[in-house]
């Protein structure tokens, strides 16, 4: 069941019941659909936007919506959510995205990542944390277990294909010892207000550590900043 906000929600988080987080909504399975729904209106911090059940659909509200964040299933009628990640950071490249499906696949968590994705949620185990998953996300946070987090670093380091030292960007050696701690913790699956508790510091600042490794990082989400990390040996 949802839980009613706090009654002081911080100014500086994004989502405040004048300025509602926007959400787009896409998912082929109607009951589905109506359950998350329901969970995300129940928030007044939220607003959703509109709904779509396949891929067209899907196409056609991220070109005629403004939104925030996009809740996509993996699995459509028409094709995979993977093909709109692609076409929403085209068209809304503000806007984050958090991919949902029935089971985990590594090769499918691992491209949504590569596609912009700040989350992968398996739908019976975040069952009823939509609207709270929403907010984390568009405050700066990342969607993804710290299991799942460790799987993906472990692939990464197993991987055949990397790429060769002498292209990478030089970045994560100039990444201070600061952000190196961020970087290890967004690793591990924590949200930037997570983060902040830990490292007694405010989730702005975390924000902040954030934008400043993806601009040394050369990067543009969180998933590419661990990828980079994780091939140049931080982790």
């Amino acid at each position: 069941m949802y839980s009613p906000p706090p009654s002081v929600w911080p100014d500086y988080l994004t989502g405040q019941v004048e300025r509602p987080v926007r959400v787009l909504l896409v998912d082929d399975d109607g009951h589905i659909r109506r359950v998350v729904a329901q969970d995300l209106m129940a928030d007044p911090r939220l607003l959703l936007v509109a709904q779509a059940a396949s891929v067209r659909e899907g196409r056609k509200a991220i070109k005629q919506h403004e939104f925030d964040v996009m809740l996509v299933d993996l699995n459509l009628g028409d094709g995979e959510g993977l093909e709109l990640l692609d076409y929403m950071k085209t068209v809304r490249p503000s806007a984050e995205a958090v991919v949902v499906s029935i089971m985990e696949n590594d090769e499918k968590v691992l491209r949504a990542f590569e596609l912009g994705a700040v989350g992968f949620w398996v739908k019976n185990s975040w069952f009823g944390n939509y609207a709270q998953a929403v907010l984390q996300v568009a405050n700066g946070g990342a969607s993804i277990t710290p299991l799942l987090a460790r799987r993906l670093l472990q692939r990464f380091d197993q991987a055949p294909d990397r790429v060769s030292q002498r292209s990478q960007p030089e970045g994560v050696d100039r990444l201070s010892a600061r952000e190196k701690e961020v970087l290890r913790m967004v690793a591990n699956g924590y949200t930037s207000t997570e983060i902040g508790t830990r490292l007694l510091i405010s989730t702005m600042t975390v924000n902040t550590h954030v934008r400043n490794i993806y601009r040394k990082l050369q990067v543009r989400t969180r998933a590419q900043a661990v990828r980079l990390a994780s091939l140049r040996g931080l982790f």
